[in-house]
């Protein structure tokens, strides 16, 4: 027997001398060298383990972890518990601080046994040998990648500590179920850090990464338990754990309290993902770049190379902080089903707090899930008369100074457009004369819009759109119909909050955003907006906006949104048809806007007595 292994191993050599200069020629090309890889792939002052990402609502708590393939969170040498190192040294490789990478007693018994066996039943692998091969190799059975494996754990452990390869590894070994690394397992398997974890508890997870399918604790536990009882032998067996503390953990029950991917408001986290990639395109130049692009495929692969970035920052674990108040988020949902009940109609909500320009709550329509059309900020709709405060009133108050006394004839009128006669009529095809501008406002009379439109040009009127970066505003919407609403395309829901937010702020504008700021885990600040103030109108003209906003209120269109507080303004809007109704308003504290229709345009006749905007922009706003 000692001749045919010495045979054996002599052979073993001879392959694995030509190996080296022939058939793994690819695979060290392609790896580089070590040293290469390693500056590459495993510099732990710059390390590149994907790591888990979070989205946190306004006080901190996480709303959305954020993972693709690995669930990873990685913990430093420090933090690792040492049963964890006992067991997996125990178990994995006893000889890990004294070895070199590669453990000679255990290769030549595990050829020993191969060879007996005819067949590769034993791998001697070290855990720097198992590092390596999670990190640069392939998982191939066969000698080729075994002495591989055994040059590339020789290097690594003249460049790398015990300490720090120990923390890799214990980073980086998969427990199944898309797990990696010991704090994840034990946060999935057990719901708790690894550090509140009994030693029958680690004992039981150690026994997962050996064969992670066979033993997968959610299919297979018998077998886990059964490999948790030789991993607690083997830790005796090496003076890890006395005799005592040997039985206790045995005769532990072991109870799995499998954790859910926490993942809540869809709605929300869909807008915060879109934000965050709109984020980086302005503060890495992509947006730039893109607006410079000459053609389409230009514009395309910019993109591309920003959807690239976008993975590449989440891939390195962040958090992000947003505004969002859970309450309210859970009110606006709410308050869809109470009022369109068992209706077919959709709708959608932005909840704005004003004072500091952060978005607490947005929705994507009823019944959301998760990355569906998201009616908040991706429905671009026609908005009826709410456009008349934007682009009509607020722009003649600022050019003429005109107090709210003022009056404007109501009556019918026709203007010739684009060649045609426009005559537009109001809601009914009432004709009232002449009117102040707070009558016109609070029962929101089309005619003398136009005829206010038409008196301070209608370029002057798009003017004043232009700091809120209206998205879908085109050409042909420069004519008189525009100002009771009729556009190409229409404005999101979240378009039209923003905008109304000036009204609450004496005139100025900054955009509303979700996203308060990004760190990385430790908490260093990556990423935040630049707040960007504009002057849209005067003070005197806010005041006079707010006073007509107000009367829709007491008095006009908006009656049923009433309740008790300092303060309430808004506008309703209706388009052809009833196809979209809308209420958008603002208090002390808030500014919201609610839009509600059928995906496929369709009349709301059948609801628009009852004004479900209006109460379900309420059921938000309201204490």
């Amino acid at each position: 027997m000692k001749m045919g292994t010495g045979w054996f191993m002599t052979f073993l050599m001879l392959a694995g001398l030509l190996f080296l200069l022939t058939e793994t020629a690819s695979e060290l090309l392609a790896a580089k060298s070590l040293e290469t890889v390693i500056n590459e792939r495993v510099n732990l002052t710059d390390i590149e383990l994907t790591q888990n990402s979070y989205i946190l609502e306004q006080h901190s708590q996480i709303i959305s972890e954020i993972y693709s393939d690995e669930n990873r969170i990685y913990l430093p040498y420090e933090a690792i518990p040492q049963t964890f190192i006992d067991a997996f040294i125990a178990t994995e490789d006893h000889r890990f601080f004294e070895h070199q990478g590669y453990d000679l007693p255990s290769i030549f018994r595990a050829v020993s046994v191969n060879f007996k066996n005819n067949d590769i039943e034993e791998g001697a692998s070290t855990i720097t040998q198992q590092l390596v091969r999670n990190l640069y190799l392939s998982h191939d059975v066969s000698y080729e990648r075994k002495f591989t494996e055994v040059l590339y754990a020789s290097k690594m452990e003249k460049k790398y500590t015990k300490e720090e390869i120990i923390e890799l590894y214990l980073n980086t070994i998969f427990f199944h179920n898309r797990v990696y690394g010991i704090e994840s397992a034990s946060q999935f398997y057990f719901s708790k850090s690894s550090d509140q974890l009994s030693l029958a508890e680690v004992a039981f997870l150690t026994a997962v990464p050996n064969n992670p399918s066979y033993y997968n604790p959610l299919n297979h536990s018998d077998r886990t338990h059964l490999r948790k009882d030789w991993v607690l032998e083997k830790m005796a067996e090496y003076g890890a754990v006395d005799a005592k503390q040997l039985e206790k953990a045995k005769q532990e029950e072991i109870v799995l309290n499998v954790k859910e991917r926490i993942d809540l408001f869809p709605d929300y986290v869909t807008f915060v993902l879109d934000e965050f990639t709109d984020l980086i395109a302005t503060n890495e130049g992509y947006l730039t770049q893109m607006e410079k692009a000459e053609t389409e495929e230009g514009r395309q692969e910019i993109s591309a190379q920003l959807n690239e970035r976008v993975n590449e920052v989440m891939n390195q674990g962040i958090q992000i902080k947003t505004a969002l108040d859970s309450n309210i988020q859970h009110k606006a949902i709410q308050a869809f089903e109470t009022h369109l009940g068992q209706t077919d109609i959709q709708g959608a909500a932005t909840v704005i707090d004003h004072q500091n320009d952060t978005i607490l709550a947005i929705t994507g329509g009823r019944n959301y899930q998760k990355f569906d059309f998201h009616r908040g900020f991706q429905s671009f709709r026609q908005p009826g008369s709410a456009l008349k405060p934007l682009l009509v009133f607020a722009p003649y108050l600022e050019e003429s100074g005109a107090s709210l006394a003022t009056t404007v004839n109501a009556n019918n009128v026709c203007y010739v457009q684009n060649g045609r006669d426009y005559c537009p009529k109001n809601y009914g095809g009432g004709e009232y004369g002449h009117v102040t501008l707070t009558q016109a406002f609070q029962h929101s009379y089309n005619t003398p819009v136009i005829r206010l439109m038409d008196q301070i040009g209608i370029n002057t009127a798009f003017s004043y759109l232009e700091p809120f970066s209206f998205e879908k505003v085109v050409e042909q919407d420069y004519q008189l119909a525009s100002a009771i609403g009729g556009l190409t395309y229409g404005f999101s829901p979240l378009e039209m909050t923003r905008a109304y937010s000036s009204f609450a702020k004496k005139g100025s504008y900054t955009p509303a955003r979700a996203i308060e700021f990004v760190t990385d885990l430790e908490g260093n600040r990556l990423y935040e907006w630049e707040k960007r103030e504009t002057n849209v109108w005067s003070e005197e003209t806010n005041e006079k906006m707010r006073a007509l906003l107000a009367a829709v209120i007491t008095s006009g269109t908006g009656q049923r949104a009433a309740f008790s507080t300092s303060y309430i303004g808004g506008k309703t809007g209706t388009t052809n048809n009833y196809y979209d109704l809308w209420f958008v308003g603002l208090t002390e504290d808030y500014t919201a806007g609610v839009w509600i229709g059928k995906d496929i345009g369709a009349s709301l006749l059948n609801v628009n007595s009852r004004q479900p905007q209006i109460s379900i922009w309420k059921d938000i706003v309201q204490p």
